[in-house]
């Protein structure tokens, strides 16, 4: 982003090399719009996109491609999103008529009994077409080349999971400087954004349908996606911005003298879905902490070799903190009828079901419980986001903060990973 627009914008004291990245996390993607909501009511009203990469997989590439759509400004962006957000119902997102979902049933039983049906094999649980006209609606993509013609965007990343080549595929809109990257099971290729790409980074397997893009089919880009801070540092981002959407606490032990129940299947594909969207992220912050606490040993924190430049990257994290399981609790009820006919058959209703709940509840009274806690988590650490988004370092372990494993792991341990002459 030029610093001729941001002085122009009234952003001259923001750092102009920070990422932002919006994991995956479907209904829960309602707490990273409280979030952004918060950070666009502290910067000044005309500030354009503080961001110079936006990078966005699954729910969190559809609010990454909304403000790069309206990078023009920021508060009118982050409105737009809370706009849908907090006005979702299900029949938004999937097709949820009980005649659909009836067909739907029918169409997998019929698949199961006869051993297939050649190609009438059902495609996916659920029909997406709405959100597909709903996305259609919403978002400009012309804006989003406009947007990094004037200045107010580095560059989109979107990510999803080739079926074909078993690839992480971040597609990638910026200006000619940037570069397309390769490394083990992940490439990043520079495209011009369409519809084509949100669809096929949201494509949960089993649950949504596998979007064509040229010559392959692709699902959701959390499949594959081991390292979802890279898209952004391959990007050009120095720091980063995480909004993630799953609370580290544990479930309460049982006690030695409890029943231990038999998990349902609505708690295992929970568990699944959670894996899928949370624990690449886990993962990626944990190599970056090793990186980081190498490199500040180093000059510059800065090291340079045959595989590039490393550099040390502050990292600001936020994750909900209230258990969001609890939340989508509350709020069963208002999912569709024949919607929550399926969860109950699946043994989602309970609490022990309540992690898959989390992620389909597309009802507005449940997101815009999310949005509001993601608002409250925000304005809770107001002065030190500000302090981050103004370029000041993280004063924390290994420049990483908001993130409670971090705390647990590395607060009272002494720094082992130095480098040293071997000499």
């Amino acid at each position: 982003m030029s610093p001729e627009r941001r002085a122009s914008t009234g952003l001259g004291s923001l750092d102009k090399h920070v990422g932002l990245v919006l994991p995956g996390g479907g209904a829960r993607g309602a707490y990273q719009v409280g979030v952004l909501k918060a950070l666009a009511e502290m910067l000044p009203r005309r500030t354009s996109n503080p961001f110079a990469v936006l990078s966005g997989t699954s729910a969190g590439a559809i609010s990454a491609a909304v403000l790069a759509s309206r990078a023009r400004s920021f508060r009118v962006a982050v409105t737009d999103l809370e706009r849908v957000w907090a006005n979702f119902h299900s029949g938004q997102v999937f097709r949820c008529d009980p005649a659909t979902m009836l067909k739907s049933s029918l169409h997998w039983l019929a698949a199961i009994v006869l051993g297939g049906l050649g190609p009438r094999n059902p495609k996916s649980l659920l029909d997406n077409d709405p959100l597909w006209a709903l996305l259609r609606g919403r978002i400009n993509f012309d804006a989003i080349q406009d947007s990094i013609d004037k200045g107010y965007l580095g560059a989109l990343a979107i990510t999803a999971a080739g079926y074909g080549s078993a690839r992480s595929i971040t597609f990638y809109q910026g200006t000619t400087d940037h570069r397309p990257w390769e490394r083990v099971r992940r490439k990043g290729r520079p495209t011009r954004m369409a519809l084509e790409h949100l669809m096929a980074s949201v494509a949960v397997p089993m649950i949504f349908p596998p979007v064509r893009i040229g010559q392959e089919y692709f699902g959701d880009g959390a499949m594959r996606q081991a390292t979802p801070l890279s898209p952004a540092l391959h990007l050009g981002a120095h720091r980063l911005l995480v909004i993630g959407v799953r609370n580290e606490a544990p479930e309460p032990v049982l006690g030695l003298d409890q029943g231990v129940p038999y998990p349902s299947f609505g708690k295992i594909a929970g568990y699944i879905l959670d894996a899928l969207f949370m624990d690449g992220l886990s993962s990626d912050l944990e190599n970056l902490i090793r990186i980081n606490l190498i490199l500040e040993s180093q000059p510059g924190r800065v090291m340079q070799g045959e595989f590039g430049q490393l550099r040390h990257t502050d990292a600001f994290i936020m994750l909900p903190s209230r258990d969001v399981r609890a939340i989508a609790a509350r709020h069963v009820r208002e999912m569709p009828w024949p919607i929550r006919l399926l969860m109950r058959g699946l043994g989602a209703l309970n609490y022990g079901g309540s992690q898959l709940l989390s992620y389909l509840l597309f009802e507005s009274g449940y997101t815009r419980e999310l949005i509001a806690l993601g608002y409250e988590d925000a304005m809770t650490r107001r002065d030190d986001l500000l302090a981050f988004m103004e370029g000041q370092p993280i004063q924390a372990p290994a420049g990483i903060t908001g993130w409670r494993d971090l705390s647990e792991e590395y607060s009272q341990r002494v720094r082992v990973l130095r480098m040293a002459d071997a000499s």
